[in-house]
């Protein structure tokens, strides 16, 4: 006889000599105990899952227009018609004309480097609006410092590739 049949007569035997009162406790037990884990299995992760789906949606929906956004602006990017080298060096060279006497530009392989002595903020954002959108330059490096006169220091950029290399 295994051990389970032999479990099973036990229970039997024991279940027959409970009095009904007791025999209406275990079940009650059963049941609370089967009801609980029905809850904490199958009803309270479906229910949470619930009250945080709109939120998870509100923000999937930022994350997706997020998205679209910047597959927008990437192709707007591979529009933009590439500039020569000498092009993007005359544009800085106009730009940084326009800041004045405060303002000197050096050019040195694939980057230029703009040497500011009190320059106004303003007219540095317009040269630096200038320089990314007609001249294709990124900036690089920033070492700038602001007082009474403007911004002083130097601002590198990196111009844009020859096609090809």
């Amino acid at each position: 006889m295994n051990s389970l049949t032999l479990w099973r007569r036990q229970f039997d035997e024991r279940w027959q000599a409970a009095k009904p009162r007791e025999r209406l406790m275990v079940r009650l037990a059963v049941v609370a105990v089967g009801a609980l884990l029905l809850w904490l299995i199958a009803l309270a992760p479906a229910l949470s899952t619930l009250k945080k789906a709109p939120a998870d949606m509100d923000r999937l929906d930022r994350e997706l227009q997020q998205m679209r956004q910047l597959a927008e602006q990437t192709q707007q990017y591979r529009q933009i018609v590439p500039v020569s080298a000498d092009q993007s060096i005359a544009a800085l060279r106009t730009a940084t004309e326009r800041l004045g006497p405060a303002a000197e530009l050096t050019v040195t392989g694939a980057q230029a480097q703009l040497r500011l002595r009190g320059v106004p903020g303003a007219a540095l954002t317009s040269w630096l609006i200038e320089a990314r959108q007609t001249a294709r330059a990124r900036p690089q490096q920033a070492e700038l410092q602001t007082g009474a006169q403007g911004y002083s220091g130097r601002l590198t950029v990196l111009l844009p590739a020859a096609p090809g290399a």
